[in-house]
């Protein structure tokens, strides 16, 4: 009698531990998953960029610096009431001040009209080579609404002559409410950035 017994309350706590796997499991498969962005360069800036028939222009740009609160994985948009909240499922596919860097050297490639435009630095033997550092003082992203990039930047000519000193606040609306709508008004900001650089070196560029 006592196994006879046994057998349905065996039957009944596998069913119970069945049931609580099939829930663990069904939780695990409908939980969020996370999508990556990289910034871009600016395609449009192809178009304007200047036709270099003198000496090539070597250009380098420089390791990029960003406010801490934006340099982690995940993208940090501004709410209202002076808050901010990292979107822990939309995030960026690399550090955000490597990217940075890449998309303002490429812009400035195309702006320039330039194949020697680059992240990495050459033998001081070497060509003459423009130096760009820029520092970004806000990259701010507001869903909806705009991105904005507050950008110091410097220059140096090859040579070691004087430095040149420039600043760019540029606020791009954002087309629409999706994250991959604020990155693009990111990429367009950014290329205000490199246009406005592009505009210095051309201006103090020898004939």
């Amino acid at each position: 009698m006592t196994l006879t017994r046994a057998f349905p309350a065996v039957a009944m706590m596998a069913g119970l531990l069945m049931g609580l796997l099939a829930g663990l499991f069904g939780g695990c498969s409908s939980s969020p998953t996370s999508s990556f962005y990289r910034l871009k360069p600016d395609a449009t800036l192809a178009a304007m960029g200047a036709t270099n028939t003198s000496a090539p222009l070597y250009v380098v740009v420089s390791p990029v610096t960003i406010p801490e609160l934006v340099d982690r994985p995940q993208i940090v948009v501004s709410l209202a009431d002076d808050q901010v909240k990292p979107s822990e499922f939309q995030r960026w596919a690399e550090p955000l001040k490597s990217n940075i860097q890449r998309t303002i050297a490429a812009d400035l490639g195309a702006l320039l009209g330039s194949e020697h435009v680059g992240v990495f630095d050459v033998d001081t033997s070497g060509p003459p080579t423009w130096r760009v550092r820029v520092d970004v003082m806000r990259f701010e992203s507001v869903q909806g609404e705009a991105s904005t990039v507050d950008a110091l930047w410097t220059i140096w000519p090859p040579k070691n002559t004087k430095p040149i000193f420039g600043h760019t606040l540029a606020r791009e609306p954002v087309q629409g409410q999706g994250y991959d709508a604020l990155v693009a008004a990111h990429d367009r900001a950014l290329a205000s950035v490199s246009r406005d650089i592009a505009v210095a070196i051309e201006a103090n560029r020898s004939p």
